[in-house]
C-alpha cells in the first residue's frame, strides 16, 4: 500500500444548512443501484401478473376517467380522445404521485438500515425518485402506443417542438415530488398524525391539476378561481405535455417559468429540512 493511499473513513456531523455533498452520493451509486433493485423486487415478490401492473393501473384508471369524467359528466377534452387525454394526465400525475410517496417514506422505510450502517441518507429518497422514472418511462411506452392507434385511425393531433421539453418537465415533476416529500418525512418524525393531514390534502390536490380536464374547459362563471388552478405548479407542466405530445392546451412561459422557480425552492427547501432531521432522526424513532 502506498503512502497516497487512504483506507479510512471519517464520519463527521454534517454543517447545517444546504449540503448536499454529492461527491460522497455519487461513491455510494452501488448501494443506490441496490436500492432500486430491492424497491422493483419488493413491489411485484408473490404477485401473479408481476410487472404487467406497470401498464394494468394506467389502464384500468383510464378507463374510469372515460367512463365518470367523459361519458357520465360530460367534461371535454379539447377536441382529444378522451381516453389519450386522460392517459396524458394520468402519466404526468402517477409519476409524481410516485416521486411524492417514496420520499414521504424515506426514513420510515429505511429506519432499520438508518440506525445499523452509516451511508449518506439521501441515497434513499434519490433511489426511490429513479425507480419512479423507471416505472414512468415504461408507463410512456403505453402512451406512445394509444398515440399510435389514434394517429393510424385518423385522429387530429400532432407532436411539435415543445415535445423536446420532455426532459426538463420529467425533472420538474420528480423535484417536486421528492422536495415535498422529504418535507412531509422530516415533519412526520416527530408528528406522525400530520401524515393522515398530508395524505388528504395530496389526494384534493389533483383536482385542482388539469388531470381530468383542460384548462379551456373550466366554466366562465368560475373563471375567478382559475388562478388557484394556476398556482399550483404542475398545472403548468400537465399542460405542457399535452400541448407538446397533443398540440392542444395552454401553454405559457411565465407559467412554466414559475413552475420551475418553484421546483428550485422546494427542493431546495426540502434538502435543508431533510439535512437537518437526519441527524437525530434515530433519536427520535
Amino acid at each position: 500500500m502506498t503512502q497516497d493511499d487512504h483506507w479510512d473513513i471519517v464520519i463527521k456531523p454534517k454543517e447545517k444548512g444546504l449540503h448536499l455533498n454529492l461527491k460522497e452520493v455519487w461513491r455510494y451509486r452501488d448501494l443506490l443501484y441496490l436500492f432500486v433493485h430491492r424497491d422493483f423486487a419488493a413491489t411485484y415478490k408473490q404477485t401473479i401478473l408481476g410487472p404487467l401492473w406497470f401498464f394494468i393501473q394506467p389502464i384500468f384508471t383510464t378507463i374510469i376517467f372515460t367512463v365518470v369524467f367523459g361519458g357520465i359528466a360530460g367534461i371535454p377534452t379539447d377536441g382529444l380522445p378522451q381516453p389519450l387525454f386522460y392517459m396524458a394526465g394520468i402519466l404526468c400525475w402517477n409519476f409524481y404521485s410516485d416521486c411524492l410517496n417514496r420520499s414521504t417514506g424515506t426514513f420510515f422505510a429505511n429506519a432499520g438500515v438508518f440506525s445499523k450502517v452509516y451511508f449518506p441518507r439521501l441515497v434513499a429518497p434519490i433511489a426511490g425518485i429513479a425507480t419512479s422514472i423507471i416505472k414512468m418511462l415504461i408507463q410512456l411506452l403505453l402512451f406512445f402506443a394509444f398515440y399510435a392507434y389514434y394517429i393510424y385511425d385518423g385522429s387530429s393531433i400532432g407532436i411539435n417542438l415543445y415535445a423536446l421539453l420532455f426532459p426538463v418537465l420529467v425533472i420538474m415533476l420528480a423535484g417536486l415530488g421528492f422536495g415535498v416529500g422529504i418535507l412531509i418525512s422530516s415533519v412526520t418524525i416527530k408528528y406522525r398524525d400530520l401524515s393522515i393531514l398530508f395524505s388528504f390534502v395530496v389526494g384534493l390536490l389533483m383536482y385542482i391539476t388539469p388531470v381530468i380536464y383542460p384548462l379551456s374547459a373550466i366554466p366562465e362563471k368560475y373563471m375567478q378561481y382559475k388562478w388557484l388552478i394556476q398556482l399550483n405548479p404542475l398545472s403548468s407542466v400537465v399542460e405542457t405535455f399535452r400541448y407538446g405530445f397533443l398540440g392542444t392546451g395552454e401553454f405559457s412561459w411565465l407559467s412554466l417559468g414559475y413552475s420551475m422557480i418553484f421546483t428550485i425552492i422546494i427542493v431546495l427547501l426540502g434538502i435543508i429540512t431533510f439535512n437537518k432531521v437526519e441527524r437525530r432522526f434515530v433519536d427520535i424513532v
